[in-house]
C-alpha cells in the first residue's frame, strides 16, 4: 500500500474489518481469494488509485481484521462484503473478486445486483470438478496431518508459476516464515477450505446481469484456464480475457498487464 492509503478498521457488526483506502473516484473493492488479506493486492492499488477509491481488506480472521471468526462458506463471506459497503456507505461499486474472492463476488451480484457496477471474476470458478475437489481435500489433509508450514508451502507452489518463484526463494525460511506469520489458525483456514469446494453457483451464474470480465491464465494450477472459460460461456454478455502466463497468483506474478487488462473494463 501507498504512503496515501488510509487504514481503519471498520465495525460490521460481530467483526472489525481490517479496511485500506487509497485514491478517489468511483469505488472498487478488491477482494482477495484464500489468504483473505488486503496486502494480496500491493501490485494493484497504485495503479487503480490513479482512476477510482480502491478498497481492500482483510477478510474476518484474517490478517488485522477481528481474529477467531470461523466463516460457513462464499455466502457468509459476501455477506461480510455487503456489510462493509453498507458501513462505509457505498450504495453501489464494481468489485474485483480473485478466486474465493470471485465466488464472493457471484453471490453478490445474484443476491443484491444492485450494489454492483461492474464485476470481475479473477481466477475463479463457477463450481467445483473432481480435479478442484481433490485438489482442496490434499491440501486439507496437508493441513490436518503436516501442519500450516508444509500446507503454505505446497500452497505457495501451486500458486506460482516456477520461474516467478525461484528467484523469491533465496532465502526459503525468511520467505515462509513470512507467509506462516499471516496464517490464521486451524479452524479457520479449515472453515475457508471447506468454503472453497463447496462453493458451487453453476446452475445459477446465467442469472448474472452485472457487467462482467472473467480473467484467468493459462497456467494456473489452482483454477485451471477452463474455469475462466466457463464462466464467462455461462454468464450472459461476459468478456473472457485468458493471460499467456501468470499462474494463479497472476496479480502478482504478471501485475502490469493484469493491471491494464483489468483497468481497460473498469473504465471502459
Amino acid at each position: 500500500m501507498s504512503a496515501a492509503t488510509e487504514t481503519r478498521r471498520v465495525d460490521i457488526g460481530d467483526a472489525q474489518i481490517h479496511t485500506e483506502i487509497a485514491g478517489s473516484g468511483p469505488p472498487v473493492l478488491l477482494v482477495a481469494g484464500l489468504g483473505g488479506r488486503a496486502a494480496f493486492w500491493n501490485e494493484q492499488v497504485a495503479a487503480f488509485a490513479e482512476h477510482f477509491t480502491v478498497i481492500a481488506f482483510d477478510h474476518r480472521g484474517c490478517g488485522e481484521s477481528t481474529p477467531d471468526k470461523v466463516v460457513y462458506g462464499a455466502e457468509h463471506m459476501a455477506r461480510d462484503v455487503l456489510a462493509l459497503m453498507d458501513a462505509l456507505g457505498l450504495d453501489k461499486a464494481m468489485l474485483v473478486g480473485h478466486s474465493t474472492g470471485g465466488a464472493i463476488g457471484q453471490h453478490i451480484a445474484l443476491s443484491q445486483p444492485e450494489r454492483l457496477e461492474k464485476l470481475v471474476l479473477s481466477c475463479s470458478w463457477a463450481g467445483p470438478d473432481t480435479y478442484l475437489t481433490e485438489l482442496f481435500r490434499t491440501r486439507r489433509e496437508i493441513l490436518i496431518s503436516c501442519g500450516p508450514l508444509a500446507y503454505l508451502t505446497t500452497g505457495t507452489y501451486l500458486a506460482m508459476p516456477s520461474r516467478y518463484l525461484q528467484p523469491q526463494m533465496k532465502r526459503a525460511r525468511a520467505f515462509m516464515q513470512e507467509r506462516l506469520a499471516a496464517f490464521p489458525g486451524l479452524e479457520i483456514e479449515l472453515s475457508r477450505i471447506n468454503a472453497v469446494y463447496t462453493h458451487d453457483l453453476r446452475s445459477r451464474v446465467h442469472d448474472i446481469a452485472v457487467p462482467c470480465l472473467c480473467i484467468g491464465a493459462m497456467d494456473d494450477q489452482i483454477t485451471p484456464p477452463g474455469f475462466t472459460s466457463e464462466l464467462a460461456r455461462l454468464i450472459p454478455d461476459a468478456k473472457e480475457h485468458l493471460l499467456d502466463h501468470g499462474g494463479h497468483f497472476a496479480p502478482r506474478v504478471v501485475p502490469e498487464v493484469y493491471n491494464q487488462t483489468v483497468l481497460a473494463f473498469l473504465k471502459g
